[in-house]
């Protein structure tokens, strides 16, 4: 038989019109439509089509249903049940089956976007089973954490300091930490102060803080500190992760146990492990440990007021230990005054959640006395500042609290050279010695302060210091990176460089050669860069002082750093503008906050204070043609787990054209060859530098450098026990009526230089080459000298960093110089003598003259030059 003619298989149910119907689709027999029309599924329900294996009748593709009549629908009806009609599953839309899984999401009972919207079954399915599932995870997890021990937590590790070449330095912390204080020897007054301070709900809340964990969470989403108000719990807890990172995970691991301590716990115990482990600065871990600290007493002997001071510190050792910290806003002083104010605020909280009465408060109005760090007195000699230091530099770099690095376990690998460091303290100790006699001269010696630091040109390591007697000595006050003493005319290299790298308003920014010639007589008119009198205090036309009346006339800019004279650098910093005076000095390393924030004259002339540190690191820059490196002190830290990152040596940066440098250097070496800094010529090498005197010979400097190592010496007189560290005149100091750069710090510096070098190849410094234009002091090209204008000068009666011999100067035509009697001369205005207040014309680099200037130097003190001197306050060391 043909293949044509083959019947198909015959469908169930089905009678011969359904089978002849069925065969002739088979064969070829098509639709009105022309297409193939599929038949009914005989079993299917109402309407519904066999396609296939499509679950939704669905045609395949490229064929369309065939509807037939009422007839053709009840005859497909009846073949599939029998007999009746069969209606459509409620529920079910045409063509669709009903949905047999578990969720019925999206939904097969909707249409369109109702298909997505869930029951309310769904919902509330969910929820139900999310609860219970975290109901039974936190019961899991509240069973599986464990109490903290507090034996455990009490236990710290030394930290070791090793010397650059690998020696051990100094080992700190540890054994203070390992006292435990049981709850029975606590004092009331010390759980009274803390509860009153920390957490008032303490006896009845269930160890959390809701609002501080929301608090801490949502500074965590934005980047910034997990901390955030918490009760005692939650604290005790925290400190248990001491060495954790702060994230979500340590979050929630201290919220289970907080909340298993807030209902299961004992409070005695919480309150008994909280002040265990608390930090209360100076490197102590719980009460014992402070109460040694800084009351050299146990703790059950503990007083009201000391149990205060106590509970304050809990605020932050770093800004409320009156010792000082880290950072621009924790001095001595600034910390000392918060403590003040929290420790009344203590004791009177403690009135007011009804721990005390006011009769009782009213025996405490004088804050304690605070002993000297135990810490530091075992440390002798220039070590304890050395650590300082390197402990500054590591909480800088690595972004460790001060209680996780006290916690000890590191070791910090330093750049500091013992024989260099031995070498700058004897060179002091032996200037001391001959220099001063207090017992003598008690009024003019006592309270005598030398400073030093020595840096390494080539990349910034801090390779020595002079801090001070020693800490073992209750000399606290670190005087290599102290605030507050102005560096006189060591700033006129700046305003020179400035000069050079920028040129002045009427050279079209093409840079001055030092030859460029300014007037150098005393008292002249300042004017700023439009060419008008720069005004006084007095509303008259401001006049620069001198150190002495010579009449120098035109001088040059490099005879003019030589001799150190006052007068052509204030006009060329107001020429140069202070701006580019503020920019080269900063690109050279020396910290914005230090600087005197007035446009004045006095700011060319040494106001600001930057420490010995930053001064060494900056004429570091010259010494390295113009190649600046931040002052480090740390090149390692080890634990055990590894080396800690961030502590490569800093990157190199062009601070100026190599050229401006190197001129720099000339100059320089022109102050040590016949300046005010021939003293240094002893040194026996090429070196450069530069003498600072200021006002009231309240400050003496000298900074100068080798091309292998530059070096920072400062001497200045004040109380180091004083709060405020108010500098005093050295006028009469060694029995000499004033003290100038180049003086005893020269000395020192000389002495130490020998010492320091010794075995080193004597290197000579780099050619400078020509640069710049000459000009004069108005801007225009230099005068030819005029031989009828020729003045002689004989030497100054007082006491003068500038020698002066008789020297042939010259004037400019038309422009007669002013004398110290020449009131009307230049401009008229009256008698404005250029002196500050107080200022009674002192040595070099005088601020003599502005309108006493409103900027407020920082005190000095123990860390303070992390605030504007050397360590911190934005750049590192």
């Amino acid at each position: 038989m043909s293949e044509h003619r083959r019947k198909p298989p015959q469908p169930q149910g089905g009678g011969r019109a359904a089978n002849r119907r069925a065969a002739q689709q088979g064969s070829g027999r098509r639709a009105a439509t022309g297409r193939d029309v599929p038949t009914a599924s005989p079993s299917g329900p109402y309407g519904q089509q066999s396609y296939g294996q499509d679950p939704y009748g669905r045609p395949p593709h490229g064929q369309e249903p065939a509807y037939g009549g009422r007839a053709e629908a009840r005859r497909a009806a009846q073949r599939g049940s029998g007999s009746r009609r069969r209606a459509p599953e409620q529920g079910a839309g045409r063509g669709r089956t009903p949905d047999k899984r578990f969720i019925n999401y999206p939904r097969s009972d909707k249409d369109g976007w109702k298909r997505f919207v869930p029951s309310w079954k769904l919902v509330g399915g969910t929820a139900l089973g999310f609860f219970a599932a975290m109901t039974a995870a936190t019961g899991i997890a509240l069973a599986m954490v464990g109490e903290p021990d507090v034996n455990d937590l009490a236990v710290a590790e030394n930290n070791v300091y090793y010397w650059a070449d690998g020696t051990q330095m100094a080992a700190v912390g540890g054994e203070r930490n390992r006292q435990i204080v049981p709850y029975e020897k606590i004092p009331k007054e010390m759980r009274d102060a803390v509860i009153a301070a920390e957490n008032e709900s303490f006896d009845t809340d269930h160890g959390v803080d809701p609002m501080g964990i929301a608090r801490a969470v949502w500074n965590m989403a934005k980047g910034g500190s997990t901390q955030g108000g918490s009760t005692i719990t939650q604290q005790y807890v925290k400190n248990t992760f001491l060495d954790a990172d702060q994230t979500l995970t340590r979050k929630a691991h201290e919220l289970l146990i907080s909340v298993k301590l807030g209902y299961t716990g004992d409070k005695n115990k919480v309150m008994a492990g909280y002040l265990n482990t608390a930090y209360f600065g100076r490197g102590a871990y719980g009460l014992q440990a402070a109460a040694q600290a800084y009351f050299k007493k146990n703790a059950e002997q503990l007083d009201p007021s000391e149990c205060a001071f106590l509970a304050q510190m809990l605020k932050g050792p770093n800004l409320y230990n009156p010792d000082g910290g880290i950072g621009a806003a924790a001095t001595p002083k600034a910390n000392t005054d918060r403590a003040k104010r929290r420790w009344e605020w203590v004791l009177d909280r403690e009135v007011e959640v009804g721990r005390m009465t006011q009769e009782e408060r009213n025996k405490y109005r004088t804050f304690p006395k605070i002993q000297p760090p135990a810490e530091a007195l075992s440390l002798r000699g220039q070590t304890g500042y050395l650590v300082e230091i390197a402990k500054q530099y590591v909480l800088k770099k690595s972004g460790m609290t001060i209680n996780q690095l006290d916690h000890g376990g590191y070791q910090i690998h330093t750049t500091f050279d013992k024989k260099k460091v031995d070498a700058l303290a004897k060179a002091v100790d032996q200037t001391r010695e001959e220099f001063l006699d207090e017992k003598e001269r008690p009024e003019t010696d006592k309270y005598v302060q030398f400073g030093a630091a020595s840096v390494d040109p080539k990349n910034g390591a801090i390779v020595a210091i002079y801090g001070g007697a020693g800490m073992d000595k209750k000399h606290f006050t670190n005087n290599a990176n102290t605030s507050g003493v102005p560096v006189g005319s060591t700033w006129k290299p700046y305003v020179l460089a400035a000069a050079m790298e920028y040129g002045t308003q009427n050279t079209d920014g093409e840079g001055l050669s030092p030859e460029s010639k300014y007037n150098g007589n005393d008292l002249i008119v300042i004017k700023n860069r439009d060419g008008d009198p720069v005004m006084g205090s007095n509303g008259r036309p401001f006049r620069q002082k001198n150190e002495s009346p010579t009449r120098y006339g035109m001088v040059t800019l490099d005879e003019a750093m030589q001799k150190s004279i006052n007068t052509p650098f204030v006009q060329l910093g107001f020429d140069v503008g202070h701006s580019k005076v503020r920019e080269v000095a900063e690109s050279t390393g020396i910290l914005e906050e230090s600087m005197n924030p007035n446009n004045d004259a006095s700011f060319m002339l040494g106001t600001s204070t930057p420490s010995a540190i930053r001064m060494a690191d900056s004429y570091a820059t010259f010494a390295a043609s113009g190649t600046h490196h931040e002052p480090y002190s740390v090149t390692k830290v080890e634990t055990k787990d590894g080396p800690l990152e961030g502590f490569e040596k800093p990157a190199a940066k062009r601070a100026m054209d190599n050229s401006v440098a190197d001129n720099i250097t000339k100059v320089l070496e022109n102050v040590v060859k016949q300046g005010t800094g021939t003293k240094v010529k002893k040194l026996g090498r090429p070196a450069a530098g530069k003498t600072g005197t200021t006002d009231k010979n309240k400050s003496a400097w000298f900074v100068g450098y080798t091309p292998q190592l530059s070096t920072a010496v400062t001497l200045f007189r004040t109380d180091p026990t004083s709060e405020d560290k108010e500098l005093m005149s050295m006028n009469g100091t060694g029995g000499v009526s004033s003290i100038h750069g180049g003086d005893i710090p020269a000395e020192i510096w000389t002495t130490y230089m020998k010492a320091a070098l010794k075995g080193q190849p004597e290197l000579d410094f780099p050619e400078a080459e020509d640069i710049g234009v000459e000009a004069d002091g108005d801007g225009g090209p230099t005068p030819s000298p005029t031989p009828s204008m020729t003045v002689s000068e004989s030497p100054s009666p007082e006491p003068s960093e500038s020698p002066s011999p008789t020297a042939t100067r010259t004037r400019k035509p038309g422009k007669p110089t002013c004398g110290p009697q020449d009131w009307n001369c230049g401009e008229d205005g009256g008698t404005d003598s250029g002196t500050t207040e107080g200022n009674d014309g002192g040595g070099d680099g005088d601020p003599s003259g502005f309108p006493s200037p409103t900027f407020s130097k920082p005190s000095g003190g123990r860390n303070g030059g992390g605030n504007n001197g050397g360590l911190l306050g934005g750049t590192d060391n």
